[in-house]
């Protein structure tokens, strides 16, 4: 059976609904587009999981905050759709703004715990795009399963709050982090950098490295941790660190000490380029 590839809200309801009408489970992987085999490792854990498998790709406008990449943000459809067609995706949903938002669009989903910090707090407004977005394509899409990746670890956890406290019936899975083979973690924005910009990319990885090093070794205490983190991106003189945060895996407020599973979250500009990485710490 061929992929389908659907534009229009309508259609991709009526096309899931038809899917559940035959009791089939549905898996939904929402991305922006320009994929990576990041994002096809999404499709596989769907895969396992469901029997048919959706795949949106929608650059949402309204989690873009002034002055971002909204306009610039890489788009390549036809890369995309073979990418999917080759990953064994049933469909891709691919709407247009006009048809995902209405002029007057009024109505929004917030979450103000989870999203409070890190990179809620260096984008205001940002989680709310998110939260809005990726209900309104639970609601279009009906999907038993949906799949993000864990290198937007923040994200993940909004999104599984909003299910809990919304009773929206779909099972969040979480995949890990696809690297380069060089380290750096896969993303859509990797293609901004330069061929030495991606270099000095690099130090998010090499300081995540070592705070995982440090804790094996035994060093528990957070501060100590973070002074050797930062000393490790600040090596790179183009590196223009937004934030360093150690928070609990499940709640995202601040520890001081590693007791229990901790994510350590980066975002660090390199030149122009902001990116986003993390790893969780387990004390042995």
């Amino acid at each position: 059976m061929s992929m389908n590839v659907f534009a229009s809200v309508q259609g991709m309801q009526q096309c899931a609904l038809g899917q559940k009408k035959a009791g089939h489970r549905i898996g939904l992987i929402p991305t922006m587009g320009f994929l990576h085999e990041g994002h096809l490792s999404l499709v596989a854990l769907a895969r396992k999981r469901t029997d048919w498998v959706v795949l949106s790709i929608f650059v949402n406008p309204i989690q873009f905050m002034p002055g971002e990449d909204f306009l610039q943000y890489p788009r390549n459809f036809e890369r995309d759709e073979a990418l999917c067609e080759q990953a064994g995706v049933d469909l891709v949903f691919y709407p247009d703004q006009k048809e995902m938002y209405s002029t007057d669009h009024s109505v929004f989903v917030e979450e103000t715990s989870l999203s409070s910090g890190i990179c809620g707090a260096s984008r205001p407004g940002h989680f709310k795009g998110v939260t809005t977005v990726v209900a309104k394509l639970f609601n279009i899409v009906m999907p038993d399963v949906a799949v993000f990746g864990q290198k937007d670890a923040q994200q993940c956890r909004v999104i599984q709050r909003m299910v809990r406290d919304l009773n929206i019936n779909v099972e969040i899975v979480v995949g890990p982090i696809v690297r380069e083979p060089d380290g750096l973690a896969m993303s859509s924005r990797n293609r901004y950098l330069s061929p030495s910009g991606r270099k000095k990319a690099l130090c998010l990885r090499h300081s995540l490295d070592l705070a995982e090093k440090m804790v094996q070794a035994g060093e528990r205490t957070v501060s100590v941790i973070q002074e050797a983190v930062w000393a490790t991106l600040s090596s790179e003189p183009e590196a223009n660190i937004d934030y360093v945060a150690f928070l609990d895996h499940e709640t995202l407020t601040p520890v001081l000490l590693i007791q229990r599973p901790v994510l350590l979250a980066l975002a660090v500009r390199i030149g122009a380029t902001r990116l986003i990485d993390n790893t969780v710490l387990y004390s042995p």
